[in-house]
């Protein structure tokens, strides 16, 4: 039976392909997507979600708009990675219909509280939305089979020498979701950087022929630039595709669990994912922290789903 899931996300240029991927993968039943302000605003992204649907046609998933700034922090954005539509680079269109009327934490608790079986969590913005909805309704605890995120790094970050984007912007929502007693599986930069889409990738994209695929390479390829210049990389990493992958399949990534603690104060370490690797602290796991992906696997199952989007 395919895995009940709901996307959280802040499109994006690799929250829009982590979609292609959710959107035509028969192993999930993606029960909605709601977004968050992160990459760009909430308005932002929660457009940018609806132009993907409508760009693959993926009418049947609908989007719900969250929260439009950190629990405590002022919102922090990632324009100069993203461009200011949060989308920069292919001309996409533009979308027929709007966001749900329902706010996307209202969402979150009814989805969960309703569903017949426990949902999976699939998050790779700002935990905000994911917090708000356990600090308004604790009993969709049990309720989440578990959550598989994009954020965090056990050795490095991308926005502070010490934290990565998705935690830095909103750190007491992400203090929240790991101290919840849900189980988490944590892809940070560690293992996205790992995920490149080098030239030989990226030419089997474009090479679908499709307009979904062609699209997707030119998102790429806007987000490259970010990627060669301030990285030196030869191509860019998909980060938020791989919390995706990872429910579709664990194998491609290896993990080990650890205590995960967030920290909230620290004058040059704020949004640190502080991983636990050798358990000095004698806390007890609450995590499953990503240590690498098989970057070809990875590949493969991208492409082989976007090669299901038709040459309309």
């Amino acid at each position: 039976m395919p895995i009940p899931v709901i996307l959280d996300c802040d499109p994006g240029h690799d929250d829009a392909i982590a979609i292609l991927l959710a959107g035509a993968s028969p192993e999930l039943d993606v029960r909605g997507i709601t977004t968050v302000a992160g990459n760009v605003s909430v308005d932002k992204t929660s457009k940018n979600a609806l132009k993907i649907c409508e760009l693959a046609k993926l009418d049947r998933l609908k989007v719900y708009a969250g929260m439009s700034r950190p629990l405590v922090k002022d919102l922090l954005t990632a324009e100069n990675v993203h461009g200011r539509s949060g989308l920069d680079g292919p001309e996409l269109p533009e979308p027929k219909r709007t966001v749900e009327p329902r706010h996307a934490i209202d969402f979150l608790i009814d989805e969960l509280l309703s569903s017949k079986e426990p949902v999976t969590l699939i998050p790779t913005a700002p935990l905000t939305n994911i917090a708000a909805a356990l600090i308004r309704e604790p009993r969709i605890r049990t309720s989440i089979q578990e959550i598989v995120m994009m954020g965090g790094a056990i050795a490095e970050g991308n926005t502070t020498p010490a934290a990565e984007f998705n935690i830095y912007v909103d750190p007491h929502a992400a203090d929240v979701v790991f101290r919840s007693g849900v189980p988490i599986w944590m892809i940070g930069l560690d293992v996205t950087h790992q995920a490149l889409v080098l030239p030989e990738r990226l030419k089997k994209i474009r090479a679908l022929g499709s307009p979904v695929s062609a699209a997707a390479a030119d998102l790429m390829i806007f987000f490259q630039e970010h990627h060669r210049v301030k990285y030196g990389m030869e191509g860019p990493p998909l980060h938020d595709p791989c919390a995706v992958a990872a429910v579709i399949d664990r194998s491609i990534f290896r993990f080990k669990e650890m205590h995960v603690g967030i920290e909230l104060e620290g004058r040059l370490t704020q949004g640190r994912t502080v991983c636990d690797l050798w358990n000095v602290t004698g806390n007890p796991p609450n995590a499953h922290v990503g240590l690498s992906v098989d970057a070809p696997r990875f590949f493969d199952l991208l492409i082989s789903r976007l090669a299901r989007y038709g040459k309309w």
